[in-house]
């Protein structure tokens, strides 16, 4: 299978796999870090969609609840960093 065709067979994974995001969305942010991407040959971009899509799956959505918590300790950092190295605050 040629490398065009497996970035076709890419594009449409994502489609089926994220159909709220747009065809465009997908390219644009696969090719972020390129910056001028008009000489990027067939390989190279077949391997920024497959990194792209790679971390698309790992990331995934956190509750809010979650996401608060995160925040919260954030805040509170150095209070644990001082705890983990056996200080008083």
């Amino acid at each position: 299978m040629s490398n065009c065709q497996r970035i076709l067979g890419l594009l449409k994974q994502l489609n089926a796999s994220y159909p709220n995001y747009n065809m465009a969305r997908h390219i644009s942010t696969a090719l972020d870090e390129y910056g001028n991407f008009w000489g990027l040959s067939d390989k190279e971009l077949l391997f920024a969609l497959e990194k792209y899509k790679a971390e698309l799956e790992m990331d995934y959505p956190h509750k809010d609840d979650e996401i608060n918590d995160i925040v919260k300790d954030g805040m509170d950092l150095d209070n644990i960093l001082k705890e983990e190295n056996g200080e008083e605050f």
